[in-house]
């Protein structure tokens, strides 16, 4: 089996530097380019399988991604973003208008000090509930063969390559968020995953990095 974990497109949200979450929110023109761009790149991998997360930009990615080639999609919500509850929707850094929280701070550079506020999920919640996803999946004895597309977010793509190492939480990010759009592959043999590649891009449109200061 091979899996492809793959970030959504650019959103509104994301742009404006704003915790997105559990909030359904749709991809912007940006963000239909870049997965435009990626299912050129993508073009030529005979995918049998999808599994996306049930938020829309997660959907609207794999659709764009993979065109108009007839594949089953499932959703899965153990792929969902991580909700950050009342936080949803706020700067996740210093703003003119914003003056930061020291939680939301802590989540991106001390995540072993974050406390999901009201409404939020822990990280280790959802290291949970992705790593459950993908023993499930690595699993299947139908999917030994195929080639699986994950469409899910950044957070949650985090969750997933961490089931696949020892990790602390202080280290959760393990050096950064995956781009939009961004590839992780990984090779799975008689059930037991091992990462190829993760943070590859089939694009050509610059794009910022993801700085959390």
């Amino acid at each position: 089996m091979r899996i492809y974990i793959l970030r959504h497109g650019e959103t509104a949200w994301n742009k404006a530097r704003l915790l997105q979450g559990r909030s359904d929110i749709e991809l912007n023109e940006k963000g239909i380019q870049l997965a435009q761009e990626t299912a050129e790149g993508m073009k030529d991998i005979s995918f049998d399988i999808i599994f996306t997360s049930p938020l829309k930009r997660a959907k609207e990615t794999a659709r764009l991604v993979t065109g108009k080639r007839d594949i089953p999609m499932v959703e899965d919500d153990r792929i969902m973003e991580i909700s950050f509850g009342e936080f949803e929707g706020k700067p996740w850094r210093k703003t003119e208008d914003f003056p930061g929280d020291e939680n939301i701070y802590n989540f991106f550079n001390h995540p072993e000090q974050y406390v999901p506020v009201k409404g939020g999920e822990s990280l280790q919640e959802l290291a949970q509930r992705t790593a459950d996803f993908m023993k499930d999946i690595c699993t299947r004895d139908e999917l030994q063969d195929k080639t699986v597309l994950v469409s899910t977010h950044g957070a949650a793509t985090r969750g997933l390559l961490n089931s696949l190492r020892q990790w602390d939480l202080s280290d959760f990010w393990h050096g950064r968020v995956a781009p939009n759009c961004g590839v992780a592959i990984i090779d799975v043999k008689d059930g037991n995953p091992v990462l190829v590649e993760e943070n590859k891009t089939y694009y050509t449109t610059k794009v910022e990095p993801v700085k959390f200061n």
